[in-house]
């Protein structure tokens, strides 16, 4: 009976390391996940926004949005660019332009969300500062905001 009792127990404690990976490969894992094309569509006073953000392997990413306004025959086009950074909780982005040009004071160019993934195709981010949630999912490389 003894060494049936110390067999369970040895076999639950492998099991739960093998479902277990440690930390450092848990955010890596994760960082890789990011790695792609993102889209995020929302509606926000009357207009509709489509944004594009891609996370480049090396670090680097782009981000390009349009604006649909009602009653305005012209979308407007933003773009900006910069460095991200996934620490183990949270998606960071340090934007280093926008349309072309460095960015200055006053604008802010940090954004930090707290990420989570519903699914394969999506995560969510909140920044829990401005109580903002945002939405995106997983689109082709070539898909234009």
């Amino acid at each position: 009976m003894r060494k049936r009792t110390v067999f369970w127990v040895l076999s639950g404690l492998l099991l739960a390391a093998c479902d277990s990976p440690p930390d450092d490969s848990d955010a890596e894992t994760v960082k890789q996940r990011l790695i792609g094309t993102w889209l995020r569509e929302y509606d926000e006073q009357g207009a509709h926004v489509r944004r594009v953000l891609v996370l480049e392997a090396d670090g680097k990413f782009r981000e390009k949005s349009t604006v649909a306004a009602p009653g305005v025959a012209n979308k407007t086009e933003s773009q900006g660019t910069g460095s991200w950074l996934f620490d183990g909780t949270n998606l960071k982005r340090h934007y280093a332009s926008l349309n072309g040009k460095a960015i200055s004071a006053p604008t802010l160019p940090f954004v930090t969300f707290q990420i989570s993934f519903p699914s394969r195709s999506e995560f969510v981010g909140v920044d829990h500062v401005h109580k903002l949630e945002v939405h995106y999912e997983r689109v082709l490389e070539s898909t234009e905001p």
